[in-house]
């Protein structure tokens, strides 16, 4: 039992480690490839912050067989986002994040909100055993990317209509690193996170066998936990330097890429629709994302400015109960 905790915080140090590269090297390249520092805050990091999801439930659906941690771990991913808002709003102390950040990021919020819907609809629907499918790929699929890329073009022609950044503008900060050993780093990070993505599924299913633990809830808590371990730091790092607005639309970002990886992993099982093979008790994560998300767009709105107990505020409170409710839930009927 030590042997797969150790081996468990030794995966979260090394994804934590090369999250942290990959955000430094994608910033590199952002900078001395000309490309918008906005753009590349919503997506490049978020896309590069979610790379172990994509790697675990790859690895999750395929060698390892675990469809459950695999739709656990997407699913969880996108509550614990969420949940970062909270520390963010507790370690901002100038203010209410809520205040802090702009309005713009509601859209991209509103999209998650639908994709997240959508895969837990479907969930619904395909644990009936009756809707068809693409030979072993759910209907679904298609057009959760379709959507995917849907919400990229919309985001996109905002982002250019309104001439804003997340990344504000800034002086060349890299002078000392070349473009090409930029790419260098950054694929050799990406590399690493990858590996450790793969070897996460195993130590889970093991962790779950061990503890009696139900995959489901395995996939959503741990799992989740670390392979959002970069986001964690990565957003943590933005607030510090005060790019609050990087924090959040990564956060968001992350979570519009981690459904379109759901539909990757469906390609990737050969058994059948994915979501069809797994516990429904996963509706519960998706609904609780749902929810924290809309809580989240109505902080972004309102802009609450009074904090409980001078620590966050009251919408902060309500995402954290939903995320404790959630891990409660699983723990008591994930199987």
């Amino acid at each position: 039992m030590l042997s797969i905790w150790l081996s468990l915080f030794a995966s979260l140090a090394v994804i934590g480690f090369a999250g942290v590269r990959l955000s430094r090297y994608g910033d590199i390249i952002a900078e001395k490839s000309g490309i918008s520092r906005g753009w590349v805050g919503l997506i490049m990091l978020a896309t590069v912050t979610s790379l172990p999801e994509l790697a675990t439930g790859v690895s999750s659906v395929t060698a390892a067989n675990v469809p459950d941690i695999a739709v656990g771990d997407i699913m969880g991913s996108c509550v614990f986002n969420l949940l970062i808002i909270v520390v963010l709003d507790f370690l901002y102390r100038k203010e209410s994040v809520y205040t802090r950040a702009r309005q713009g990021h509601v859209l991209s919020a509103g999209y998650g909100i639908a994709l997240i819907g959508f895969a837990g609809f479907n969930l619904l629907l395909y644990r009936t055993g009756t809707f068809p499918s693409l030979g072993h790929v759910g209907l679904y699929t298609p057009v959760i990317l379709l959507l995917y890329l849907l919400a990229m073009r919309s985001l996109y022609r905002y982002e250019h209509a309104k001439v804003s950044e997340y990344v504000e503008d800034r002086v060349e900060l890299h002078p000392d690193m070349s473009l090409k050993q930029a790419v260098r780093g950054y694929a050799m990070a990406a590399v690493v996170v990858v590996a450790a993505g793969i070897w996460l599924p195993f130590i889970a299913k093991d962790l779950a066998e061990v503890m009696g633990w139900g995959q489901s809830f395995v996939g959503t808590l741990f799992v989740a936990a670390v392979t959002s371990a970069p986001e964690v730091v990565v957003t943590v790092a933005a607030l510090r330097l005060g790019a609050v607005d990087m924090a959040i639309g990564n956060l968001f970002g992350s979570n519009l890429f981690n459904i379109a990886i759901l539909a990757v992993d469906d390609l990737f099982y050969l058994q059948g629709p994915l979501l069809a093979d797994v516990s429904i008790t996963h509706a519960t994560s998706a609904f609780s994302a749902m929810m924290m998300s809309g809580l989240a767009v109505v902080g972004l709105v309102i802009r609450p400015v009074s904090r409980v107990l001078r620590s966050v505020s009251w919408i902060s409170l309500l995402l954290f109960v939903i995320y404790l409710l959630n891990t409660l839930f699983l723990y008591l009927y994930g199987n």
